[in-house]
């Protein structure tokens, strides 16, 4: 949760995105040129409320983020409880500017994450993985990825882990890897 969490406030902020323009630019403004929202009302959503989920969001609200969340397991009155609004996987990749995913790996979660999800993201978005590389079609992922390069992948677990030599994951601009310090 801890490790979600920051990369959820370092995204907001427009860190990572800010970084990869520095990079390419070298210039300050340019870096900077993009709307960046901070933490105030901005939507952030979690695929999966177990335990991970379920203190994140916690942590989150508590920053002034909205959090929409997607689990089959989440009945109205638990999300009430939660502070959190109950949507479908679909919806939630819509409308939140940080999609985190924290889906227990089971055999029925396997490559549930796929193109159309990441296609539908907001402008700018992030997906962050510090769930479980196996739910994620990482073909699907690098596709989206090189086609929206206004888009961030913050992965922590890949599938497999690490991700092969030839993985475009290692090179693609806008992805970030960490060796699984979640």
């Amino acid at each position: 949760a801890q490790l979600a969490l920051s990369q959820v406030l370092l995204t907001c902020r427009g860190y990572f995105r800010g970084v990869r323009r520095y990079t390419q630019t070298h210039d300050l403004a340019a870096a900077k040129a993009f709307h960046r929202t901070g933490a105030a009302g901005e939507v952030v959503g979690i695929v999966g409320m177990g335990h991970v989920g379920r203190r994140l969001s916690g942590d989150l609200r508590a920053l002034g983020f909205r959090v929409l969340a997607s689990d089959p397991f989440l009945t109205p009155e638990r999300a009430h409880e939660l502070g959190v609004e109950k949507v479908s996987l679909e919806e939630l990749f819509r409308r939140a500017y940080v999609v985190s995913n924290h889906i227990p790996d089971l055999p029925g979660t396997k490559q549930m994450l796929g193109a159309s999800l990441f296609e539908s993201m907001r402008d700018g978005a992030t997906f962050i993985n510090t769930g479980r590389g196996a739910q994620v079609v990482e073909s699907h992922l690098v596709r989206v990825l090189k086609a929206r390069p206004d888009l961030t992948a913050l992965l922590d677990v890949t599938e497999p882990e690490p991700p092969v030599a030839t993985s475009p994951l290692w090179t693609l601009p806008n992805v970030v890897l960490s060796p699984h310090v979640g």
